[in-house]
């Protein structure tokens, strides 16, 4: 298991948890036209922990990764909601800085799952190249 597999497990499990420990903030970035607010926030917040738990699993890890990544896109316009509301409440100020930037890391989180989870590559853990595992073997059989 690679490092890039435990840390988005930790990411998923850890932002699910937190629909439970905090939902009110979640509410509060619910886009208005969504209905059943709270129970859209514990839902995402067990497919978060789902998820999370599944990309540990070896044969489920695809499976989970195709979860995670419809729930990236899902929950997209809970963080497009959360810049309109600071930008609502208090106008442009230093705080929207951080929800701007927050936008277009969804993209790569969604990447980085992809990569982990369906592609068996991972950005921080590449493994070893096909020479240097020829050269391994060719080491091992002399």
């Amino acid at each position: 298991m690679t490092r890039s597999i435990v840390l988005i497990a930790i990411l998923f499990i850890g932002v699910g948890t937190m629909h439970f420990v905090n939902p009110k903030f979640f509410v509060s970035i619910m886009p208005p036209y969504l209905p059943y607010h709270l129970e859209l926030v514990y839902i995402s917040g067990v497919f978060e922990i789902l998820g999370g738990l599944g990309v540990l699993i070896s044969p489920v890890r695809k499976l989970a990764g195709y979860g995670l990544i419809a729930l990236l896109i899902a929950v997209f316009p809970a963080n497009i909601q959360m810049f309109i509301n600071e930008v609502k409440s208090n106008g442009w100020t230093l705080m929207t800085i951080p929800l701007i930037i927050r936008l277009p890391i969804q993209p790569l989180l969604i990447y980085w799952v992809y990569r982990c989870c369906l592609r068996g590559q991972t950005p921080f853990n590449k493994g070893t190249s096909s020479k240097t595992q020829q050269a391994e073997v060719k080491l091992n059989l002399e």
